[in-house]
Order: C-alpha cells, then structure tokens, then sequence
C-alpha cells in the first residue's frame, strides 16, 4: 500500500497501529503478503503529527463462480427459479435474475426479498420454451448460468396435505388413508394428479408402495397390531415434469381386539366338579341329529341316493342283456340251436304211435 504523500510516520489498521502481517519499505509503504480474510478491514497512513494523509480498504474474497440453478413449477401457470453459489466469495453479492420467452425481449424474474435466491415467473406459458439468466455479481466481477426449458418438463408438484390414517373396526390387516391435493395445485377437472402411497411398519425398513387417483387407500396387508409409518406425494396425471416429495410422515395402527374384562382373567384356585343331572339321558339312549323329513337339504339328499340307486340298477341291467346277447351269439354261429329246433318240430309233426 502506497501513501500519497512520502512523509509517513505510521500505517494503522482499523484505527489500531498494530499490523503484525505487514512490513514497511524503504518509503514507508506497507507491503502485505498472503492476503487473508483476516486481513480485511481500513488501512489508514498518518504523518508524524498523527494527521491522517490517506487510507485504503482492502477487500479480501473471490470473484463468483457459475451459480448452480433449478427452476419448478408447482402448478400450471407459475413457476419459481433457486440458485445457490457455486464459490463462497466472502464478498457481498447480488443477483441479476431475467427470461426470455422464445425469441422475445427479457423480462425481469421477480425477487422476494423475503426468500433469497429465488424469483418467480407469473401466468408461465404451457409447451412454451423459456430462456432463464442468472448472474451473480460482486466486486471482483461477474459469472452467471442460462437454463432454457418448457414449464411442462418442470412440474413438480408440492406433497399432498391433509395425510391420514385411521383402524378399520374389525379389520385387523387394514388400514384407511386419506389426504387431499396441495392448495398450490390449480383445483380444475382437466388438471388432475395422481397419487403414491409409502408405507411399512416402524420396525421395518422396506416400503411398500401402491399408486392410485383418488383421495384416498385401503391398505389390505399391513401388519397385525404393529404401527406403520405412512406418507403420500403427486405426479401430474399425464407423467409431465416429476414425482413432488414426499409429505410428511404420519402413523397409525391397524385394528385390534379390545382386552379382555377382569372377570375373565380373574380364575379361582379351587376347581369344583358338578354332579351329573339324573335327568340327563345316557349319550346313545337318542340319537343326537336325527334326520329331519322337512329339511329341504334332507330331501336333496334322499332324491340323489334314489338316483344312484337307479343307475346303478339300470347298469345291472345293461350287463345282464349285454351278456346274454353274447352267449345267444355264440350259441348260433356254431349251429347248436339250429339243430335242437329242428329236431323239436319233427318230432312235434310225427303221430303218437310212431314216437311210442
């Protein structure tokens, strides 16, 4: 550092004469090797008076280096811009944030002041291509990155709100889980979103996941009297953009019977043996399930017996001809019965006296 007049009795750093990371020239000019964050602040040169004749601020840091940039829409008619610095700069910094839609003139992205490194694009155009510029800026220069995209490849929904679940009574394996669509979603018929489902039991560390449209599940396996974690996101219906993250986290157990009263876990020590009632017949004196005439399943079952009981006959039957009619075959192809008829018709036509 360099004095503007040459009379220089002493530098002093923020207002203090100690700087133990300089040294002094032969014109009393101060030299400060491996300049470090530390050493930032107002270096002033005064005469032998104590009269200030000049000062410098030296400022230690880096210039920017190309920002890291994400855009998202939330719905279909915004969309917001993040970025983040890619080198810390140790310097103050501000953002110059614009857009071109197709080959138009820039437009300013809005900045809110009350969220940093964000700006917001209003009534965004649907299959349109955009042209985003985000440069930073400080005082040892400037770097900047350029996105082009269409608003439908960056949907990205925020996660579903409302996220429930309740026991079904007398459903043991069942749960019901309800949710509803995140109020940033545009609630029109043709914007729908569909929806997927996590869950697993506490003590588990694999999901099971189901995806369905509507605002609500049925989980049909879960696990029987153990606390299961549940959480839900969205996805535009026709798969544009990505799936939102997931919400938050709720619990819930499935059904359970209810504890039994004290009367029945309240057993006597004593164990006591009743007589039997006299009146009580002997276990085979009557029979216990005497069949019913009346009972329209005992009918049904005294027609089929019937039934069977005529196949089987007819059957019988069948066999019985069938057998016959084989051996009364047999009997004729080796004339057999030809013969003996014969003979029975002579002898029947001859007179008494010569058969005697």
């Amino acid at each position: 550092m360099i004095c503007v007049r040459s009379s220089v009795a002493e530098w002093k750093f923020n207002a203090s004469p100690d700087i133990p990371w300089g040294f002094f020239t032969n014109m009393r000019d101060l030299q400060i090797p491996n300049v470090r964050p530390l050493m930032m602040g107002n270096y002033t040169c005064h005469d032998q008076k104590g009269e200030q004749l000049s000062s410098v601020r030296l400022i230690v840091g880096y210039p920017p280096g190309i920002p890291t940039v994400t855009c998202r829409a939330a719905d279909f008619h915004n969309f917001s811009c993040y970025w983040k610095p890619s080198v810390d700069t140790l310097l103050p910094t501000r953002y110059i944030t614009s857009y071109r839609v197709d080959k138009g003139s820039p437009e300013v992205c809005v900045q809110d002041q009350a969220v940093p490194n964000m700006c917001s694009v209003r009534h965004s155009k649907l299959w349109t291509l955009y042209r985003m510029n985000i440069t930073e800026i400080n005082q040892l220069g400037s770097n900047f990155r350029i996105l082009e995209f269409t608003v439908n490849s960056i949907f990205k929904p925020d996660p579903p709100e409302m996220l429930s679940a309740e026991p079904i009574p007398f459903a043991p394996r069942r749960l019901l889980v309800t949710w509803m669509y995140p109020q940033t979603w545009p609630q029109e018929p043709h914007f729908q979103l569909k929806l997927r489902l996590q869950y697993r039991p506490v003590l588990h560390m694999v999901w099971s996941v189901v995806e369905t449209a509507n605002l609500s599940d049925i989980i049909t396996d879960a696990f029987v009297g153990v606390e299961h974690i549940l959480q839900v996101s969205a996805r535009d219906f026709l798969d544009a953009g990505n799936w939102s993250e997931w919400s938050d986290e709720v619990r819930a157990t499935p059904w359970t019977t209810e504890e039994p009263s004290e009367s029945f876990l309240d057993f006597s020590n004593e164990t006591t043996i009743e007589e039997p009632d006299p009146e009580i017949r002997e276990p085979f004196a009557e029979p216990c399930c005497a069949p019913d005439p009346s009972d329209p399943a005992e009918k049904v079952a005294v027609l089929i017996s019937l039934g069977v009981f005529a196949l089987v006959v007819l059957a019988l039957f069948l066999i019985a001809g069938a057998f016959i009619w084989m051996r009364v075959g047999r009997t004729m192809k080796y004339g057999g019965i030809k013969a003996d008829f014969l003979t029975a018709i002579h002898m029947k036509a001859l007179p008494k006296t010569q058969i005697l």
